[in-house]
């Protein structure tokens, strides 16, 4: 029986401690603490990675905190298209969604892609039309409303500006400010497999139907038993430019890298020659995890079989 481990995030950036309150703190340690019980569960019953980013993601989802399903962030044309990927490392199976409206857990919709369709990657109205079809279930807008993600909105929606996540600000300070409010999950099953998942509402104001690195396969999300499992967090578009999630398994299959050295060449040398700020999470098919960030902080966590566990949210 292999080491089994499960890793998380919440999403990363300009996450400082001097901004945060001692309850806002402490609700989101908690969501952190819920997601890993949910998708531990999993692995300690004997059941499969796949199954237990799943679960773990669906908390997150289910969370207005993070910036996913529930929590989702509202677009230019102020309503929520978010965005999900899994894939499992086992045999390279992968399901993906983009500017899906009305779903509570775009996670569950990916996976049934993955498992259903025929297909890797569905958006729009076809993956919403797909989702009707396999019994997904969706809610009305107003189950994605808050107020805080409105008055973010507010203040941006009559300016051709976009944010990517962030607290109570004003418009100036909302425009150096830096958060991704993405969830991720990766894990290492019993049996040494292993799988990823990420979930995304986007950036606040985004504009064109506009898709960041989540959903992508190999930019965002990626897993192959062979090499590692990960979910990134961060700007979309340098990680999508340097294909940021594969790249992690590339550097390990060809070059013979660890886990965590792969991940701090890529988030600490390539990605931030693009400017790409942010971080990763990852784990071997030894069940070894890894967190690396290039910014403040990144909401995360893991819990493995060895009696290790850790939640963290600063640099």
């Amino acid at each position: 029986m292999s080491r089994y481990t499960l890793v998380i995030h919440g999403g990363a950036g300009t996450i400082l401690k001097e901004d945060m309150t001692p309850e806002l703190e402490a609700a989101y340690l908690e969501g952190l603490e819920a997601a890993l019980a949910a998708g531990y569960a999993v692995l300690e019953e004997g059941g499969v990675a796949v199954n237990a980013v799943k679960a773990a993601l669906v908390v997150l989802e289910d969370n207005l905190l993070f910036n996913a399903g529930r929590g989702a962030v509202f677009t230019k044309k102020g309503v929520q298209e978010m965005d999900a990927a899994i894939m499992d490392g086992s045999n390279l199976h992968a399901g993906s969604v983009a500017g899906v409206r009305n779903v509570r857990n775009p996670i569950e919709l990916a996976t049934e892609v993955m498992r259903n369709s025929n297909h890797v990657f569905l958006s729009g109205k076809g993956a919403n039309d797909f989702a009707i079809k396999q019994g997904i279930k969706l809610e009305p807008d107003e189950y994605f409303f808050s107020q805080f993600r409105y008055d973010q909105w507010k203040a941006l929606r009559d300016s051709d500006n976009y944010s990517l996540d962030h607290t109570h600000q004003k418009l100036e300070e909302l425009m150096r400010d830096k958060k991704f409010g993405t969830v991720g999950a990766v894990a290492c099953d019993q049996d040494g497999n292993i799988a990823a998942a990420t979930s995304t509402g986007g950036m606040t104001n985004k504009k064109y139907g506009r898709i960041g690195d989540s959903p992508l396969i190999g930019a965002g999300t990626y897993a192959n038993n062979r090499t590692c499992a990960i979910s990134c967090t961060g700007h979309g578009e340098p990680f999508i430019r340097a294909v940021a999630a594969h790249d992690v398994s590339c550097l390990m299959e060809y070059k013979g890298l660890t886990l965590e050295q792969a991940m701090q060449v890529v988030v600490n040398e390539k990605l931030v020659a693009l400017e790409g700020e942010g971080g990763m999470i990852g784990v071997d098919a030894q069940g070894n995890p890894a967190m690396v960030l290039n910014c403040a902080g990144m909401y995360r966590g893991y819990r493995s079989s060895d009696g290790t566990t850790q939640v963290s949210i600063y640099r």
